[in-house]
């Protein structure tokens, strides 16, 4: 088993430049990762565009929730 986990990094490693390498020799691999990176980057920036959209909006929810609740009591 430790024999296993010692090895680990080095397979890894391996897996990484096995990657690295086969994404240089073949040009549509590239275009395929980096399409995929920029959607995953359109994808954080839009969920966070909406996060601050959303973030004002329920804060003064928020506040209007617990105005009224204190008011109560």
């Amino acid at each position: 088993m430790w024999k296993k986990i010692s090895e680990f990094p080095r397979w890894v490693f391996h897996m990484t430049s096995k990657l690295v390498n086969d994404l240089k020799k073949d040009n549509r691999g590239l275009s395929g990762v980096v399409v995929a990176i920029l959607l995953i980057l359109v994808a954080v920036l839009a969920v966070l565009i909406i996060w601050g959209f959303l973030s004002g909006w329920l804060a003064e929810l928020w506040e209007q929730i617990t105005g009224r609740a204190g008011g109560i009591s």
